[in-house]
């Protein structure tokens, strides 16, 4: 167990700066994911290289997640390991800007996400550090409310640059240097971190079985869940494809960031909405809820006809079920598991996501490319709402 009690107040000064170190990151590295697609449109990559790119990214970061989470818990201070990995996030998409082929993007992009590896499970380690389990939803939810403040800030400044530097990718791309190296200086000045009782030290193998059951039962769950959990930087190139014929290209980029930003506003939103929820109910069956919510967005595409309020509404119901899925599966972490192995938690949550991700997000660009976006959402469909089954039964 912890050495120090953590403070009873739960929205004290370690909170707040891990929430505006996850802004300002996401702020830096969503401004390059919102103008992403139409990069590499200008290169001819379809949405097989998309899926390709976001998929290879999401897959390394979740072995990153899994590493750095097993050696975080035997570290006796684990704020270092996440300045390290806000650094390199911030340098591996700034990097963008030298990119000239989709090959180079990949490795870019990777770089990028291999910081978010190394940083993830930590930083969520040191949140769930700083309150009370009476309080995990309401913090993980303030921290995913001001992540998402930063993914709305993000593609608002990516239109405006985009009009100031006159499509200028790669001044665009080095620009987010600037938030990206910000979040790390507030990660390593804004968070205290606490005395704590460093893991027995063990074997990685002993380590992950020392996980409880239950935790294990979700991780299948979780599993199911993220073989059909799509990068929604798709949902962006499918705005573009289907509004272009009637807007134009230039239009449809513009429609299609700022149904991006509708997106993360209520992601935003809906993240302290679901904290609060999660902190007075079973935190199982409201991730069962946004699996459900994120399965209803995957049918959305699949059964009706195309169009902006339909892509409203896709949008719509992916922001909410992304706010109350990552909220609910860490709050839920955090309460399954002795905060000894945090750590081991979180980067295994994240690990089995990430695989779920590479996956998928290969799986519905390879679908899409060569049979079109019906029968690509139509199989996300389906796993979406298989875990959401799976979840409720395991919770």
């Amino acid at each position: 167990m912890v050495t120090d009690q953590p403070a009873r107040r739960w929205l004290n000064r370690t909170v707040i700066g891990i929430g505006l170190a996850s802004l300002c990151s996401d702020w830096s590295h969503e401004i390059a994911t919102a103008v992403l697609p139409a990069f590499l449109a200008t290169m001819g990559a379809a949405a097989a290289w998309l899926g390709f790119i976001e998929g290879t990214a999401d897959g390394l970061a979740s072995f990153a997640k899994l590493v750095c989470g097993f050696y975080s818990d035997r570290l006796p201070r684990r704020k270092p390991l996440a300045v390290a990995g806000y650094i390199l996030t911030a340098l591996g998409t700034a990097s963008l800007g030298f990119a000239a082929s989709a090959w180079q993007v990949l490795a870019a992009r990777s770089t990028a996400w291999l910081g978010r590896g190394v940083r993830t499970p930590v930083r969520k380690a040191l949140l769930a550090a700083a309150v009370t389990r009476e309080a995990y939803g309401r913090a993980f939810g303030f921290e995913r409310m001001l992540d998402t403040l930063g993914a709305i800030i993000g593609p608002i400044t990516a239109l405006i640059l985009l009009q100031l530097l006159q499509h200028d990718y790669a001044r665009i791309f080095t620009l987010t240097v600037i938030p990206g190296l910000a979040a790390a200086a507030l990660m390593a000045f804004a968070v205290q971190e606490r005395g704590r009782a460093v893991a027995v030290r063990e074997r990685f193998q002993a380590s992950l079985r020392a996980l409880p059951l239950r935790f294990r039962r979700l991780l299948v769950a979780v599993g199911l869940f993220g073989l059909g959990d799509f990068a929604h930087t798709l949902l962006i190139l499918l705005a573009v494809q289907q509004l272009t014929p009637a807007y134009g290209a230039v239009t449809a980029v513009t429609a299609a960031t700022g149904l991006y930003i509708l997106h993360n506003v209520l992601y935003a939103a809906f993240s302290m909405v679901a904290g609060a929820v999660a902190d007075h109910m079973n935190k199982g069956r409201l991730l069962a809820l946004g699996y459900a919510l994120a399965g209803a967005m995957a049918l959305a595409i699949v059964l009706l006809p195309p169009g902006l309020w339909t892509l409203a509404l896709i949008f719509v119901l992916g922001g909410v079920s992304v706010a109350v899925c990552e909220t609910a599966e860490d709050s839920y972490c955090a309460e399954l598991v002795d905060d000894t192995r945090h750590g081991m938690a979180f980067g295994t949550l994240a690990t089995v996501n990430g695989i779920g991700d590479f996956a998928s997000s290969l799986i519905v660009g390879g679908l899409w490319t060569a049979f079109g976006a019906p029968v690509a959402f139509a199989y996300s469909a389906v796993l979406l709402l298989a875990g959401s089954l799976l979840v409720l039964r395991s919770s």
